[in-house]
């Protein structure tokens, strides 16, 4: 069974950074491709960006460019979301998912499957 478990959030002042974890597990790595989401309270889920475990390539959501990076550690079945300069906006669940469509990108982010979400907190 597909498990995607996030880590690494919690609360930070205004222009600080986190790094957020998710394990893959109960599947080959590369079987797809993957990304993170955030969803703030009352507020709509808002895509964040995405990558192929086949080359590498990267999609980044209006909501990250510039200041997050999207990176995977094959070795240890990882995908980690780096947030920069946060701002107290980026307050919110943040959750890492699997495109079902398979290990290429196909010009948009695709949130098939995702965890228990970790959540951020940017403090004014």
């Amino acid at each position: 069974e597909l498990q995607l478990v996030e880590s690494g959030g919690g609360l930070v002042q205004a222009g600080g950074s986190l790094r957020l974890s998710c394990v893959v597990s109960g599947t080959a790595f590369d079987n797809y491709a993957y990304g993170w989401f955030r969803q703030a309270p009352g507020k709509e889920r808002e895509g964040v960006a995405c990558i192929s475990t086949s080359d590498d390539s990267t999609l980044y959501e209006d909501s990250a460019k510039g200041r997050f990076t999207i990176s995977t550690d094959n070795a240890k079945n990882t995908v980690y979301l780096q947030l920069n300069s946060l701002k107290p906006e980026d307050t919110a669940d943040y959750y890492c998912a699997a495109d079902f469509s398979g290990p290429s990108l196909s010009g948009r982010c695709h949130y098939d499957y995702w965890g228990q979400g970790t959540q951020v907190t940017v403090s004014s």
